[in-house]
């Protein structure tokens, strides 16, 4: 067995009810090292925060080649089983999406998101048919190289303000059935919310943390087996950067910069 399938397993293994995986997502690979030796047992990509780092806007406009290559210098920067948010899998057909799962199974992933929102118009979710297709390619370019990838699918209807339980409901069981391994539903924080999707999804559960959500703690009580911060690390990193050129700017003083890492520490991580 390759090293990749043993931490495709060791991944698949790490989504249990009530025990959930922790993931606090990088963008390049000294975050990546940064959430390692901080303890993580997996690393989660962000697309906003790749996207970003690259100079881009997130929401499919960021390149497959670009993306790729930073998905690559991140699995290459760790020992740790790495997924990738692959957002709606940077192809407008589902041959092109298969095109994007085998790119980055050859960077080394041992799992993808894939969400249903729509880009480029019209109604804010991809039709169900459309997204079990998407799914469908992800799964086949992994069957195809013998890859148990963790195809976690993504269901945005509270992010697009659809926030209907019955319609995510229905989502997840369809996408479960095109291939998906685990559901994803972001903007979801009130926890009567979350017991109803956990007990009706056979499947692992992934919610999107951070301030104004339940604790960790509260959570696995709920069933959850993944939670994710998402964009919100990137975003306070930069958010220090902008105070930091504020202060310097304004008061001409440094407060912003107290309590970082200090430089010996983040070297020693990147050698």
């Amino acid at each position: 067995m390759s090293e990749h399938h043993t931490r495709a397993e060791l991944f698949r293994s790490l989504h249990t009810p009530g025990s959930p995986l922790i993931l606090v997502n990088a963008w390049d690979a000294a975050s990546a090292r940064v959430v390692a030796a901080a303890g993580v047992r997996a690393v989660a990509t962000t697309s906003a925060g790749v996207a970003w780092s690259l100079g881009a806007a997130d929401g499919d406009v960021l390149g497959r080649d670009a993306a790729v290559d930073l998905v690559g210098r991140i699995t290459a920067a760790v020992s740790l089983p790495v997924t990738a948010d692959i957002e709606s899998g940077y192809g407008a057909t589902p041959t092109e999406v298969g095109v994007t799962t085998r790119a980055v199974l050859k960077a080394g992933v041992v799992g993808v998101n894939v969400e249903d929102a729509r880009r480029e118009g019209g109604p804010p979710l991809r039709d169900v048919s459309d997204q079990c297709a998407r799914i469908g390619a992800v799964r086949a370019a992994a069957d195809a190289v013998g890859l148990p990838l963790f195809v976690n699918a993504r269901i945005d209807t509270f992010l697009t303000g659809v926030a209907d339980v019955d319609e995510t409901l229905a989502r997840a069981s369809t996408y479960l059935a095109a291939g998906a391994d685990g559901i994803f539903v972001p903007g979801v924080v009130d926890p009567v919310t979350i017991r109803v999707l956990v007990r009706a999804v056979p499947a692992p559960l992934n919610v999107l943390a951070g301030p104004g959500a339940p604790s960790v703690r509260e959570l696995a009580r709920l069933g959850v087996a993944r939670v994710s911060l998402g964009s919100s690390v990137a975003e306070a990193a930069y958010t220090v950067a902008r105070r930091a050129a504020d202060e310097a700017l304004g008061a001409g003083t440094y407060g912003a910069l107290a309590d970082a890492l200090d430089y010996g520490t983040l070297n020693a991580l990147m050698r």
